[in-house]
């Protein structure tokens, strides 16, 4: 929850003046490639097509060393001046459409049956 929250503190500050393209960029990104649900990365997949197209190579892979496959990481390099408006229109309008929503709010709550086939299977497996 925190995530989404940041990234609508990102996205407003940078719409009002206070936050530079290279924050927001930062915290777009990374909350993007963390997210594994479908809910805030769509959210958020107009304001990364801006961010990809004028700021190419934005994350690298390296290897993860307390597990098996790749990490992301963010590179350090500063946003293209140009292509500031288009990041501005798109954050203008994720704002005006409430901005990303709360992973909370994304996916409804298991239900009872399936809280109880979840309990009785942790009993049975462990």
């Amino acid at each position: 929850m925190s995530s989404a929250s940041s990234v609508n503190d990102a996205l407003t500050g940078y719409a009002a003046g206070r936050v530079t393209a290279e924050q927001l960029v930062r915290a777009v990104a990374g909350v993007y490639y963390r997210e594994q649900g479908a809910g805030s990365r769509e959210q958020l997949k107009p304001l990364m097509e801006v961010i990809e197209r004028a700021h190419p190579g934005i994350v690298r892979l390296t290897a993860a060393a307390d597990r098996p496959g790749f990490a992301i990481e963010l590179t350090e390099r500063p946003f293209p001046k140009q292509y500031e408006d288009a990041l501005r229109s798109a954050v203008q309008t994720a704002v005006a459409q409430g901005g990303v929503p709360a992973p909370s709010s994304l996916l409804p709550a298991p239900s009872l049956l399936a809280r109880l086939y979840v309990a009785v299977r942790k009993f049975f497996s462990a």
